[in-house]
């Protein structure tokens, strides 16, 4: 007896050491990042895709079976989620993963957040109170995000903890030098005039320092109008940008119109991991995305 018992007990502790965190990701950037910090140790499930609005998600009950079987959420905050996420984790049934324990993770609080309003009134639009949750686009962010993301996951799966820091450490190493890179490529983009789809780009603007003078929106999240777009092109003659730029999951429409009548390049961004074929993972979207704007500004 003793025989049988004693390999099936240490196949049993071998297969805890080996069990998957399962996370639960709202937006495909920070999935990556787990993805990359836990390798074989995580189940990454990404709630939505490049090609969504990160904003506007409905809560199907696919993604409540998947916050159900969670052991991490990862959540940009910053109430980007705030139509959706609520309702999935309630729903979900899971206490592990409701906000104020370990298993939810907000990435936006791990970082200094640009365009915090001194109102928040929704006359102005969709105003995020706790500033512009975008903020995987400047790559500093990132980095301070992961640090903090490996250290939970090594909190939640302690058996796998050395696995977690080793594999944060392995990423920083490779960002650090990619980020040193990426610098250095973009340099003659600095001061570039630009107009936006969106205040998507806040951090990728303020990383590389573009110079953003107006968004198509007339205000954060209400959809281009004709007398914004018109006023843009009035502004046009006064202080004229030369790229105008949108994410893959915003109408093209609005940007190419202002692209044909000024004559400047309509840049599609990946903004997120899959926003186009080059970005399939994180390293690949900023690759890509400067890339992209190097193109756009010749």
């Amino acid at each position: 007896m003793k025989r049988i018992l004693f390999p099936l007990l240490a196949l049993l502790a071998a297969n805890v050491a080996q069990a998957d965190l399962r996370v639960f990701a709202t937006v495909p950037e920070w999935g990556a990042l787990a993805k990359e910090i836990g390798g074989d140790k995580v189940k990454v499930y990404s709630a939505t895709n490049a090609f969504q609005d990160p904003h506007r998600i409905e809560a199907k009950p696919s993604l409540l079976a998947q916050a159900r079987q969670a052991g991490l959420v990862v959540a940009v905050g910053a109430d980007l989620e705030i139509g959706w996420l609520p309702l999935v984790l309630r729903d979900s049934g899971n206490a592990a993963i409701q906000p104020g324990r370990p298993g939810y993770f907000e990435a936006a609080v791990q970082v200094n957040r640009l365009g915090i309003p001194a109102v928040v009134d929704r006359a102005h639009g969709d105003v995020h109170a706790a500033g512009n949750p975008h903020i995987h686009l400047d790559p500093r962010n990132v980095l301070k995000v992961a640090e903090k993301l490996a250290d939970r996951m090594a909190e939640l799966d302690a058996a796998n903890a050395t696995a977690y820091q080793a594999g944060h450490a392995a990423f920083a190493s490779k960002w650090q030098a990619a980020m040193a890179r990426w610098e250095k490529e973009a340099a003659p983009l600095k001061g570039l005039p630009v107009l936006v789809h969106h205040q998507s780009f806040a951090y990728l603007s303020h990383w590389l320092g573009l110079k953003e003078l107006g968004s198509l929106e007339p205000k954060p999240g209400i959809e281009p109008s004709s007398g914004q777009l018109s006023a843009l092109l009035a502004q046009q003659q006064r202080q004229p940008a030369r790229l105008v730029l949108r994410t893959a999951y915003q109408q093209e429409g609005p940007s190419q119109w202002i692209a044909g009548k000024t004559g400047m390049p309509a840049v599609l961004l990946p903004y997120t991991v899959g926003g186009t074929p080059e970005a399939k993972d994180l390293f690949g979207l900023f690759d890509d995305t400067i890339q992209r704007l190097l193109k756009g500004a010749r």
